[in-house]
């Protein structure tokens, strides 16, 4: 490949078949919703993994710290996007990638291996319950890294072969492919639930879920070793023009800084603050503070998901007409205006009951320094007696505000409720003592199976957050492959790409959590996604190109 041959050039030389076509998109594909299916079973998971790797009796904590580890594996994204891009850019597209789906497999299934906290107490003793969490978090430390890896190339793959013109359309079934990953999660679990009986899932059939990965690795890698390499990549490495450090090159080639920073706050920021609220958010905001049945709530995001991932195809097209900016944009500012209204709706669809006993009967806590702590007991700190109210109010699901005063005390509706003499010693009755007392108030705990028609009002608002996804997500493969040059494009597309999916919207779901935890309002963790979004619209705004779609080399003229 020479500086003047482009890739529209090498493409036409190419021209590869329909055939070849379906191939590579379908493999690139399948392998995506498998590796993005094994990153989220974990989080499908959430509250059955939080009893078998984390001895606590705090269920705030415990979900805490189920989301600590999740954003675990997304801290290590970057790194593997380092070091795979730099492997991507100097060995080729094709083995890279076939590398980070083998790794993945092999630490998902891993995960189905690992002993419970109540295995360990009954072989070693209770003091050897940390080796679950350790083992935990190094294997998905291994999914990270792989993670990591797995999106540039699969993007960069299918880019570097489809034509420019259906660039857009052909890469969006990546970015259809990780809303895959996540259904398929839910199928699965769906499917385990549906064969193994409630109480023997909880004890070992969770572990399933994790141990089918060894298959889905089996077909992926039999689908992906039949692709050949990319052509762009096999024509620069026949004119010798790869890069000599993909890495250091990636922040030294002209203009690249900015077009990182661009596609790090712009792009991804945007993104995957939105994806992730569109789907985990509000996984654990109809589980945990809406009370909804479990298996109901899997069902709504199944349907809801199933249906959204034709959104990310339909934009991925029609960037293709318009560009790859004004989607983004129209999805972001969007985002602005809906977000809180839809989770509002959603929330008074889901569990009327809990909104209309909170606004009619208020809850109100006040004491001397009223602030919860929800990380207290495992850093071994002192939580106040009004911070073990806040945190038992916050596990239930009821929103709360606090006043000062020297004295603890809890009023609802401005009925003073009578603090029992074993709250503090023990969290359970505590949380069981208030939930009693709310309930007499009218407040009702017990799990929500909403009507058909709000079940129907709930998959529509879902709908809504996937249209937003869809909106700033389904053309962002051709962008990015088209912002940077070939030569280091593995690399300078996926360490911004896992920089902002790893730590802005990784630890989104910890990040909530503890802003939830410690206001009291359901709704506050919100506020982070807002924050990211509206501070990426404006980058967007300034640095991504309009107009029609262009290769990076047609950019630079």
């Amino acid at each position: 490949m020479t500086s003047s041959t482009t890739e529209a050039e090498i493409l036409a030389a190419h021209e590869p078949s329909a055939k070849e076509i379906r191939l590579v998109v379908g493999a690139s594909s399948a392998g995506t919703i498998f590796e993005w299916y094994d990153f989220f079973i974990y989080g499908t998971l959430a509250l059955v993994l939080q009893n078998a790797f984390y001895d606590v009796d705090d269920p705030t904590l415990g979900l805490l710290l189920v989301w600590s580890t999740f954003a675990v594996g997304f801290a290590f994204r970057p790194i593997g996007a380092v070091l795979f891009g730099f492997l991507g850019d100097k060995l080729g597209r094709k083995y890279t990638f076939i590398v980070t789906v083998t790794l993945m497999g092999i630490a998902t299934a891993g995960v189905g291996l690992i002993p419970t906290v109540e295995q360990l107490k009954a072989s070693y003793g209770e003091e050897y319950v940390f080796i679950a969490p350790m083992i935990v978090i190094f294997l998905r430390v291994l999914q990270g890294l792989a993670l990591g890896g797995e999106y540039g190339g699969a993007a960069i793959y299918v880019a570097e072969h489809a034509p420019p013109e259906q660039r857009g359309f052909y890469t969006s079934f990546i970015q259809a492919s990780v809303a895959g990953g996540f259904v398929l999660s839910i199928v699965v679990v769906l499917l385990c639930r549906w064969i193994i009986p409630q109480e023997e899932f909880n004890d070992w059939g969770w572990r399933v879920p994790f141990l089918l990965s060894i298959l889905l690795l089996a077909i992926s890698l039999w689908m992906r070793v039949k692709l050949s390499e990319s052509p762009v990549f096999k024509a620069m490495k026949e004119a010798g023009e790869t890069a000599g450090n993909p890495f250091i090159e990636s922040f030294t080639y002209p203009g690249n800084p900015k077009r990182i920073f661009v596609a790090l706050f712009g792009v991804a920021g945007i993104l995957t603050t939105i994806w992730y609220t569109a789907f985990f958010s509000s996984l654990s905001f109809l589980k945990v503070d809406m009370r909804l049945d479990e298996l109901t709530v899997e069902l709504i995001l199944l349907a809801a998901g199933l249906i959204s991932l034709s959104f990310y195809i339909i934009v991925g097209k029609w960037s293709d007409r318009i560009g790859r900016k004004k989607p983004i944009i129209i999805g972001a500012l969007a985002s602005l205006v809906l977000l809180f209204p839809i989770f509002w709706f959603m929330g008074s669809l889901a569990n009327p009951g809990l909104a209309e006993a909170a606004e009619r009967t208020p809850v109100v806590v006040s004491g001397e320094q009223c602030v919860t702590d929800p990380f207290a007991k495992l850093f071994d700190r002192e939580q106040t007696d009004c911070g073990k109210i806040l945190g038992s109010l916050t596990a239930s699901g009821v929103s709360y505000t606090v006043e000062a005063a020297d004295t603890l005390g809890v009023t609802v509706g401005g009925e003073t409720v009578a603090i029992g003499d074993d709250w503090m010693a023990d969290n359970s009755v505590r949380t069981l003592g208030i939930q009693a007392a709310l309930t007499e108030a009218g407040f009702d705990f017990t799990r929500q199976v909403p009507p058909m028609i709000n079940i129907i009002g709930i998959v529509l608002a879902l709908l809504m957050l996937g249209v937003l996804s869809a909106l700033t997500y389904g053309s962002v493969a051709a962008l990015l492959s088209e912002m940077f040059p070939a030569r280091i494009r593995y690399s300078s597309m996926s360490i911004p790409y896992h920089i902002g999916a790893g730590y802005l919207g990784g630890f989104l779901p910890l990040i909530s959590g503890i802003i939830v935890a410690s206001t009291g309002n359901v709704y506050s963790g919100l506020w982070y996604t807002w924050g990211v979004v509206a501070f990426g619209v404006v980058v967007a705004w300034w640095g991504l190109s309009g107009g029609p779609p262009k290769d990076f080399e047609d950019d630079v003229a």
